[in-house]
């Protein structure tokens, strides 16, 4: 007996183990074994993450790897004729850009909702979540050890007053760690607080703003710098180093967890949603589910020295462990994300560059 395509969509639906919504729903029957991710995420270590997701799946991924405004500008302009199923991004502020860029499709799932806490993903429209956080990492403050005592910068306010004039690096204001930073205070704080923290920071800098987050570390270690601010996972990356002057830097230098009497310390996430226009959308719904099963979640911080969002995942990570536990900010990750244009006009007025 020939069975109607309606039936067939609902049968193949059923025996789905994802709750997709109505809109990227639909018959697995005939679906390509093969996922297109395009990924702003650069570290090598991601490599095993994804071949275990074929080994596992049988899912051929086809990747494109470039930094976050090429990938934006690739989708916005591929529009409708896009290819990519699901979009990886490192930061609040990217994923927002995303989702403010209309580039994510609305997913439900019972699997990520019940596994990735609220505070670490996009805001439920209805319709469904467009992004996740997978994996987090906390902005802490490294300082040498010579030069600075700790009392003196144990908290991101601190860093901005009088005290450490000419002492105090950081990578440029506007990027995307830092606009999350300052994002996070613009909610704690309100605009005109988080505009007194920017223009401290900005008057007690010891160099003009330059290089990634590790170029700060090491500027901390020669003396250049009192003290800086750096994502967790490049110092945990120095800690594991097996290079003579990256144990140098370590032995040179503290990390202190800020603001650990008061609001805790800012944290933000690396995530992904699926593409607006996935041609492979249940291979889409597979793969970020497969990022929050704690085999994954676990690569996360051994690859990568990044924390687990799921809870209760063991984690065997040495430097992870050395730097022990502490408490973060109880600020919703979407928000973050949401005040990004008013952290960009405090950062101008300012002058925080």
């Amino acid at each position: 007996m020939k069975i109607s395509k309606n039936i067939a969509i609902l049968l193949s639906c059923l025996t789905t183990v994802f709750n997709v919504n109505a809109q990227t729903a639909g018959s697995t029957e005939n679906q390509e074994q093969i996922l297109n991710l395009y990924s702003s995420r650069h570290y090598q270590t991601d490599e095993k993450l994804y071949s275990d997701f074929t080994k596992f799946t049988g899912i051929k991924i086809n990747r494109l790897d470039t930094d976050d405004n090429a990938l934006l500008e690739r989708l916005k302009s591929e529009g409708k004729n896009s290819q990519a199923d699901v979009i990886l991004m490192t930061d609040a502020s990217r994923l927002w850009k995303a989702e403010a860029n209309d580039l994510f499709l609305p997913v439900k799932s019972k699997i990520l909702d019940s596994k990735i806490p609220e505070n670490l993903r996009g805001k439920d429209s209805g319709e469904g979540v467009k992004w996740y956080g997978f994996s987090t990492r906390a902005r802490v403050i490294v300082y040498n050890k010579n030069l600075v005592k700790a009392g003196e910068v144990d908290t991101y306010d601190k860093l901005a007053e009088p005290q450490n004039k000419g002492k105090v690096c950081t990578r440029s204001a506007s990027h995307p760690y830092m606009m999350s930073l300052l994002s996070s205070i613009i909610e704690q704080k309100g605009e005109e607080g988080a505009a007194v923290w920017a223009k401290g920071m900005a008057d007690n800098l010891a160099k003009p703003p330059k290089g990634g987050d590790i170029d700060q570390i090491r500027s901390v270690a020669s003396g250049e710098c009192g003290v800086a601010l750096t994502n967790s996972y490049y110092y945990a990356r120095l800690m594991l180093s097996p290079k003579q002057e990256d144990k140098d830097v370590v032995a040179k230098t503290t990390l202190i967890w800020p603001n650990q009497s008061t609001n805790g310390t800012h944290v933000n996430v690396a995530g992904g949603g699926i593409a607006k226009y996935s041609p492979h959308k249940a291979n889409a719904v597979k793969f970020l589910e497969y990022l929050a099963s704690d085999s994954a979640q676990k690569y996360f911080a051994e690859g990568n020295n990044e924390w687990p969002v799921v809870k209760g995942v063991a984690v065997d990570n040495a430097a992870l462990k050395s730097l022990g536990t502490f408490k973060q900010q109880a600020v919703n990750i979407a928000a973050i994300g949401m005040n990004q244009v008013k952290a960009q006009k405090i950062l101008d007025k300012v002058g925080y560059k």
